[in-house]
C-alpha cells in the first residue's frame, strides 16, 4: 500500500461523507462512543500521527503532539481537516524510502503506515455512515489490501465482511464474533 491508496481513501470518505454535513454529526457513530464529528475528528487525528512518524521516524514512541479540532467547526469544516491531513501522509508518504522505518508498537514501514491510514479513513467512515443513516460499504480493493497487511492471518472471504470482521464491526460466518482485536503493522525486514 502507498500514498495513492490513502488518497483514495480520503476521496471516498469525501463522496460519501460530503453530501450529509448538514446532518446531525452529534449522533453515535454506530456502535462507538464518540460522535459522528468525533470519529472524524479522530480520522484526521490519526493520519496526522501517522505523517508526522513517518517524517520524524522516531524509533520508540509517539511524537508528543495532538491534532486539536476546534469544537465549533462545522462536519464540513471536520471533512477539510480530514482531507489536510490526509494529503500530509499522502505527501511524505510519497517521499518516504521503503527502507524507512517509524515506531507505531514496534518498526513499522512506510506501507504499514498507509495501510493504517486507510484502515482508520474506511473503518471510521463506516461508524459515521451508520450513524448518519447512509448506506455505505468499504470498497473491496482497498480492504483487500489493508487485510493483506495489516491482518495476515485473517480468514478467507469476501474482503469487506471480513475486514469488518476483523475490527469488530460484523459477522463472519462460522467465527465468533470480535470483541477485541489489533492489527499487525510493525514489520521490521
Amino acid at each position: 500500500m502507498d500514498h495513492q491508496d490513502v488518497d483514495t481513501a480520503v476521496a471516498e470518505l469525501l463522496k460519501v461523507l460530503g453530501p450529509h454535513t448538514a446532518e446531525d454529526w452529534s449522533v453515535p457513530a454506530g456502535p462507538l462512543e464518540w460522535s459522528c464529528r468525533e470519529t472524524a475528528a479522530h480520522i484526521g487525528h490519526d493520519l496526522l500521527a501517522y505523517a508526522g512518524q513517518v517524517a520524524a521516524r522516531p524509533a520508540d514512541s509517539y511524537l508528543p503532539f495532538d491534532l486539536n479540532v476546534r469544537p465549533t467547526a462545522s462536519p464540513a469544516e471536520v471533512l477539510q481537516t480530514v482531507t489536510a491531513c490526509g494529503r500530509l501522509l499522502s505527501c511524505v508518504l510519497a517521499t518516504a524510502a521503503p527502507t524507512l522505518r517509524a515506531w507505531h508498537w514496534g518498526p513499522c514501514d512506510p506501507e504499514g503506515f498507509a495501510a493504517m491510514g486507510v484502515a482508520e479513513t474506511l473503518l471510521h467512515t463506516y461508524d459515521i455512515t451508520r450513524g448518519l443513516a447512509v448506506d455505505w460499504l468499504p470498497p473491496a480493493s482497498l480492504s483487500a489490501a489493508v487485510l493483506d497487511r495489516l491482518f495476515p492471518d485473517a480468514p478467507p472471504g469476501d474482503p469487506v465482511q471480513v475486514l469488518l470482521w476483523c475490527t469488530g464491526r460484523g459477522e463472519l460466518d462460522g467465527f465468533p464474533r470480535r470483541t477485541s482485536w489489533m492489527w499487525k503493522a510493525a514489520r521490521s525486514d
